[in-house]
């Protein structure tokens, strides 16, 4: 491992997750909240889950397994975490997002080794008995930011024709 392996995990995450913020700039709440294709899902929900998601993969990192573990409570937890609710704000997900993202960042550049690993809750989802190393996890948490990215493109541009690129 080297602090370039760091830098090119920070460099990922900051590009993906820029690429994300950029979708919903200068939207209103409700056009955040608003359904632009079939899908259930809003710009809105989109960075409130890529926000939860990073957070629980890195509370993950810091906690094992227990910090994955789903409960009733838990599931409904995660369906809220694509909807933008009425007494929420986009500003208020993006400054969360901000701050979960400073946190992962700090994981990054702090954990002794990015080969520290726990073993993955039982889930439908994870092969039995895998584990994930940090370095999985962020790798991880840089493909999903990505590919709601662009989901977040898609809606935008069914929203009011901005494009990320292009």
């Amino acid at each position: 491992m080297t602090n370039t392996e760091r830098a090119d995990i920070l460099e990922s995450l900051a590009a993906q997750r820029g690429f994300l913020r950029f979708t919903v700039q200068g939207l209103t709440d409700e056009q955040a909240r608003q359904r632009t294709t079939v899908s259930e899902l809003t710009l809105g929900g989109l960075i409130k889950h890529v926000a939860r998601t990073e957070q629980g993969w890195a509370d993950f990192i810091e906690h094992g397994t227990a910090a994955m573990e789903a409960t009733a409570d838990s599931w409904a937890e995660h369906a809220d975490g694509f909807v933008l609710r009425a007494d929420e704000t986009l500003a208020g997900v993006l400054a969360e997002y901000a701050e979960i993202a400073k946190r992962t960042d700090a994981l990054v550049e702090s954990l002794p080794s990015l080969d520290v690993a726990h073993p993955l809750p039982e889930a439908p989802w994870f092969p039995k008995g895998a584990t994930r190393s940090a370095r999985r996890v962020f790798t991880h948490i840089v493909g999903e930011t990505a590919q709601h990215a662009g989901h977040a493109d898609i809606l935008r541009e069914a929203l009011d024709g901005q494009k990320t690129m292009g």
